[in-house]
C-alpha cells in the first residue's frame, strides 16, 4: 500500500512516461462535438480506452450513442474487436453517460513492469478510436442524420 503523496508521485511518473513514449496530440477532447470526447484510464487492476458521451441533452446523448452503435459493425470488425458498449453506464458519482471502451486486465499503474504493456495497449487501441472517429466524423457530428 502507497501514501497518498507516493501514490500521486507513481500516477504523475505514469502519465509523463506515457508523454514520452508516445509524444503526439491525441484527439481526446478535441472531437468538436460538447461532452464527446476519448480517454485514457489506468487503475490498479486494469487499463481502458473509452470514448464517453456525456451530454446532459438526453436526446442528444442518445442520438450521438445511437450513431456509434449503428456503426458497430465496422468499429469492431475493422478497429476494435473487444469493443464494449453501454447505452447506460452511471459513473462512480451517479451521473448517467454513454460509454464505448475497451480493456486491459492484469495490469497496474502502480507496478512498473506492466506500463509498456499499458502503454501500447493505449496507443494501439487510441489509434483505432481515432481512425474509426475521423472516418466517420461527418456523419456522426451531423444531428440531422438519423440511425
Amino acid at each position: 500500500m502507497f501514501s497518498k503523496e507516493e501514490a500521486q508521485r507513481i500516477k504523475r511518473e505514469f502519465w509523463i512516461q506515457f508523454a514520452e513514449t508516445y509524444p503526439r496530440k491525441w484527439l481526446l477532447h478535441n472531437t468538436k462535438i460538447k461532452d464527446f470526447s476519448f480517454k485514457f484510464y489506468c487503475d490498479n487492476k486494469k487499463a481502458f480506452v473509452l470514448l464517453d458521451i456525456e451530454n446532459k441533452d438526453e436526446e442528444k446523448r442518445k442520438i450521438y450513442y445511437e450513431k456509434i452503435e449503428s456503426l458497430k459493425t465496422i468499429l469492431l470488425e475493422d478497429y476494435l474487436p473487444e469493443a464494449i458498449f453501454e447505452r447506460n453506464f452511471y459513473l462512480e458519482n451517479g451521473k448517467l453517460i454513454s460509454r464505448i471502451w475497451v480493456e486491459l486486465h492484469g495490469v497496474s499503474i502502480n507496478n512498473k513492469n506492466t506500463w509498456d504493456q499499458i502503454f501500447d495497449f493505449f496507443s494501439n487501441n487510441m489509434t483505432q478510436f481515432e481512425i474509426f472517429f475521423y472516418e466517420h466524423e461527418d456523419y456522426i457530428k451531423d444531428l440531422e442524420i438519423n440511425t
